[in-house]
């Protein structure tokens, strides 16, 4: 029988998932190795072409969910990187160590997201009336690329 934390954890990831209006779901694979133990993966795809791609291991020591390992992959239509968040061991530099978040053009510190929140970031940014939004927002994108490489400069 799974562990109470794993079954409690995986049942909030189906519920979001059954949720989302605009996405389906071409992979759904919960691997129990132990009652303690799952890996889990997950490809969402949205009406507007992203794809949200799930991978995690996660165990239960002591009563306390943890994952050994993830990827929360987002990705546009185009298959350009929209934002990745994972704890691959590489940026050292960075307060969050390992966790960070990949955007298109530089790594950020980010502390380990909620996968229920990811999959709702990655339904927002995918919605159509985001994309136009964004695209479209006044003076927004030549303000943000103005600042880029000052940004840059300081992580």
């Amino acid at each position: 029988m799974l562990h109470e934390r794993l079954a409690e954890y995986l049942a909030a990831v189906e519920t979001a998932v059954k949720q989302l209006a605009d996405g389906y779901v071409e992979c759904y694979e919960e691997e129990i190795l132990t009652p303690e133990r799952v890996n889990l993966r997950l490809r969402i795809r949205f009406s507007t072409g992203y794809l949200l791609e799930v991978n995690e291991a996660l165990v239960v020591t002591g009563g306390v969910l943890q994952a050994l390992g993830y990827r929360y992959h987002c990705q546009d239509g185009h298959h350009a990187l929209v934002f990745r968040y994972d704890n691959t061991p590489h940026f050292a530099d960075l307060p969050s160590f390992p966790d960070h978040k990949h955007l298109p053009d530089w790594v950020v510190a980010a502390a380990k997201p909620v996968l229920v929140q990811v999959i709702e970031e990655a339904a927002a940014l995918a919605r159509p009336e985001s994309l136009r939004r964004v695209a479209t927002a006044t003076g927004y994108n030549d303000r943000v690329m103005q600042l880029l490489p000052h940004l840059r400069k300081l992580l």
